[in-house]
């Protein structure tokens, strides 16, 4: 069968039990716009609320350092590295906390997208991963030139609304050049917000829709036929054959234990060919008589056989033998409704037996 042809085969929505079993091997489906979108609107709100206080101190930082530079000393290549390591480490740390809220945003895009799993199987070094062959079917497969045209979208879409934007403050661009250098940083910071701005609209918008595209795909990938839902139920539920056939072998334990322990039995009430009821009682055990055995028609030929054969009474009481095989259950008391024809029966053995000796 081709992949076309199994692919339309796959008509009929995953079931929660693959659904399942793909999420527990880590096969979730995550969008990257998202994090991306979550660590933009992140820069734009620390651009917002820390440029101010980040920037006053950078700039005082580097004030300082600027201001004293006559007394700096550069005679060596050394000097010159610690004052540029100075100025470098001043700027890392104001840009530090953007940093920060970039990164953390980013795996917060993740995790509502989906808690992480650690599978090992996703882990292990697998050499079809370097394989050449492999390699160069991954960049020519569909998915691939799919991805590729996406991206290719979303950067023209990003790159269309910067564009769109940047063309309008065009003028504040040439007015940067010729103003003072005391306000130029606040003037960058406004037009760098608004690219901000313009790119994490954008980029909400375009996760959004990619979130809708993953989950369709994911969805989609994970159709199964209706003899994959077959075998899977079968699996699941057990194949009713199979389930018939131990079924059928416990029954079977189940009767040769019940016949062996018919000898234990003190006698057996018994339709002369349909039922029999082994019953065990023992005035020192004390309690109500115990089923030690029942059966009907070819089980209860055998229970007969079994008494028999072990000199175990068989009394015949057709409608007793009946009514007993319907409420009984085996290694339990009998029903309270059955203590006196019982007690009859068990008065009749005795009484049987204590003629048997007088004689």
């Amino acid at each position: 069968m081709s992949d076309s042809e199994d692919a339309d085969s796959k008509t009929e929505e995953a079931s929660d039990k693959k659904i399942q079993d793909t999420l527990e091997q880590g096969k979730t489906p995550v969008s990257r716009d998202v994090s991306s979108a979550f660590g933009i609107l992140a820069l734009l709100g620390g651009l917002a609320f820390l440029i101010k206080p980040a920037g006053a101190g950078l700039a005082a930082s580097l004030a300082l350092l600027f201001g004293n530079s006559g007394s700096l000393r550069l005679h060596t290549d050394a000097d010159a590295a610690r004052y540029i390591e100075a100025v470098g480490g001043e700027i890392a740390r104001a840009l530090t906390p953007f940093l920060v809220l970039v990164v953390v945003a980013g795996l917060l895009g993740s995790f509502v997208q989906g808690m992480p799993r650690v599978v090992m199987d996703r882990i292990m070094p697998d050499l079809s991963r370097i394989s050449p062959g492999a390699g160069v079917g991954r960049v020519l497969s569909l998915a691939s030139v799919l991805e590729l045209l996406k991206s290719a979208a979303k950067i023209l879409i990003v790159g269309g609304a910067m564009a769109i934007v940047g063309s309008g403050d065009r003028h504040a661009y040439v007015d940067a050049i010729k103003m003072d250098p005391s306000h130029l940083p606040s003037t960058l910071v406004g037009l760098i917000f608004d690219l901000t701005s313009v790119v994490a609209i954008a980029m909400t918008v375009l996760s959004l829709a990619d979130v809708f595209w993953t989950r369709f795909k994911w969805r989609r990938d994970l159709r199964m036929s209706r003899q994959e839902l077959k075998e899977e139920f079968k699996q699941s539920e057990g194949d009713p054959f199979v389930k018939a056939r131990m079924r059928s072998l416990a029954q079977d334990r189940a009767r040769r234990r019940m016949i062996a322990s018919v000898p234990k039995a003190s006698f057996v009430i018994a339709n002369p060919t349909h039922y029999a009821i082994a019953l065990r009682y023992a005035r020192e055990e004390g309690g109500a008589p115990m089923v030690v055995a029942k059966g009907k028609d070819l089980i209860a030929l055998k229970i007969r056989e079994a008494a028999e054969r072990h000199g175990v009474p068989v009394i015949e009481r057709k409608e007793l033998a009946r009514a007993m095989y319907e409420f009984v259950e085996v290694d339990k008391m009998i029903p309270q409704e059955f203590y006196r024809p019982v007690a009859e029966l068990i008065h009749y053995l005795d009484g049987l037996s204590a003629r048997r000796r007088g004689y």
